[in-house]
């Protein structure tokens, strides 16, 4: 007879702590998931715009190149505006050069929305919450106008909500509506002073 067929001899060889060990299921690669997961997050974190105070009234989202004024119409006549109105607003705002810029028009849709996220918070002149970063001013409308018009309903443009990050139609002639308008930037506006120092010497 061998030794392993003794059962006393067997009893005493194995160490119980070792078969418990043996129990426990290991799953490959499971020290890696926590980084998998935190990676991911940062992944959403990087697709939010990615705005900046420019300190003259004006916020850039560098993500889109888009230039937001930092008030909203609410902020400026403290009362709703039609959508022609809205338009209005901007030609005062081009006229007068608001932060040195002539070029300021009201939003598409998909511009409009590009602010809203509901992992920022803001909140409007009734004090209800909006979903825009809380670097534009509060206390504005809880909506835009934009400038896109309903196809063969001429009467109707769009309009989308911070509240509930949904757009639709209104009638042009809605008083109780606002905007926050926007401008396109130049990729040029974006070099340092030195480089475009640096072009005055062009051959």
């Amino acid at each position: 007879m061998s030794e392993n067929d003794n059962p006393g001899e067997f009893d005493e060889a194995v160490n119980p702590e070792l078969l418990e060990d043996e129990t426990e299921t290991e799953w490959v690669g499971e020290d890696e998931w926590g980084d998998e997961e935190e990676e991911d997050v940062a992944l959403v974190e990087e697709e939010l715009p990615n705005f900046v105070d420019n300190g003259d009234g004006t916020i850039s989202d560098t993500y889109s190149k888009l230039m937001w004024k930092k008030e909203d119409s609410y902020k400026e006549y403290n009362y709703g505006i039609t959508w022609f109105e809205a338009h209005d607003y901007c030609e005062m705002l081009n006229e007068k050069k608001f932060a040195g810029y002539d070029d300021w028009r009201l939003p598409s849709g998909e511009e409009a929305k590009s602010l809203f996220s509901f992992t920022q918070s803001n909140y409007d002149k009734d004090e209800a919450e909006t979903h825009i970063s809380d670097l534009f001013e509060p206390g504005g409308g809880h909506n835009t106008w934009t400038y896109e018009e309903k196809p063969d309903y001429q009467q109707y443009a769009q309009k989308f909500s911070y509240v509930t990050g949904n757009d639709m139609w209104e009638h042009k002639d809605n008083e109780y509506s606002h905007c926050r308008v926007t401008r396109d930037v130049v990729q040029d506006e974006w070099e340092p002073e030195w480089r475009k120092d640096t072009k005055t010497f062009e051959r």
